[in-house]
Parts: structure tokens; C-alpha cells; sequence
């Protein structure tokens, strides 16, 4: 199964969230340069997580993004579930019919598949990918932004 950009750009950003130190808190465009994504892209990923309430994003002076106890625990499969959504991983539609639907056993063994993908991220946390030796990569993305030596988009 591939994720779509929008969920790799979610799980880098709650990644980064789940390291920041106390009282720190990303703006959107920062943690855009941190993970050397779009601003657009990033931006969408905040409002997303921020409906889930896996992320708290504030605006004005002591704004900024911050991880939420429940982002910070919450399953990897979990939230890839509610980012990817529950369509289908084939395209199988009624217009035009397709031939097969009546008998078809690929439909339902993809869906499987999918489900034993999402299956092997329920028991990792969000928590869990940020720990060591990630958190020490997660870290030093801020250092880079802050020294000017962001990846470039």
C-alpha cells in the first residue's frame, strides 16, 4: 500500500511535534522548513490533524502548533485510517459494471491486505516513532531551520 503525500507530510509533521521541548511551539511555516514540504501542504496537514485533535494549532502572539496528549498516543494505524480514508484499494465502480463484481475475489483479498497494513501500525504510537534514534533527527531539523540550512522545496 502507498500513502498518499498528504499522510507522509501529517506523519513527519506530528513526528516533529511529539520532540518539540517544553513550551515550544512551530508555526506552520517553520515546521514546513523543518521538514522541507510546501507551506500549502503543510498548512492542510495542521487544519486535518488539528480536526482530529491530534495537534492544537493557535494563531497570534504565543500561537503555534503544538502535539495533543491524545496526538501524542494515538496509533499510527489509527490515524492512518482517518487520513487515508476507507475507500477501496482497487477503483471498482458500477459505471461501467465490471464484469467481475459479482465473483470477485480480488476485491475482497486487497482489502485484506489493507487492513493487515493498517493491522501492523496499530500498536506504534506516534510517540513511538519520535523516540531514539529518530528523535535526535527530529531534533536537529529545528537547529537546521534556526542556522539557515533548511533542505530546500
Amino acid at each position: 500500500m502507498r500513502l498518499t503525500e498528504f499522510t507522509d507530510v501529517s506523519l513527519r509533521l506530528v513526528m516533529r511535534l511529539a520532540v518539540a521541548g517544553e513550551g515550544e511551539r512551530l508555526t506552520t511555516r517553520a515546521a514546513a522548513d523543518m521538514l522541507a514540504v510546501s507551506y500549502a501542504h503543510t498548512a492542510k496537514a495542521v487544519a486535518r490533524l488539528s480536526e482530529l485533535g491530534l495537534i492544537e494549532a493557535r494563531r497570534g502572539r504565543g500561537g503555534g502548533l503544538r502535539l495533543t496528549g491524545a496526538g501524542r498516543q494515538a496509533s499510527v494505524g489509527a490515524v492512518v485510517r482517518e487520513l487515508e480514508g476507507a475507500g477501496d484499494v482497487v477503483g471498482c465502480t458500477d459505471d461501467p459494471p465490471c464484469p467481475l463484481r459479482a465473483a470477485c475475489r480480488l476485491r475482497r483479498a486487497l482489502w485484506e491486505a489493507q487492513e493487515a497494513f493498517f493491522a501492523s501500525l496499530d500498536g506504534i504510537t506516534v510517540q513511538d516513532l519520535a523516540a531514539s534514534p529518530t528523535r535526535e533527527i527530529l531534533v536537529s531539523l529545528g537547529t537546521a531551520v534556526a542556522d539557515g540550512d533548511a533542505a530546500p522545496r
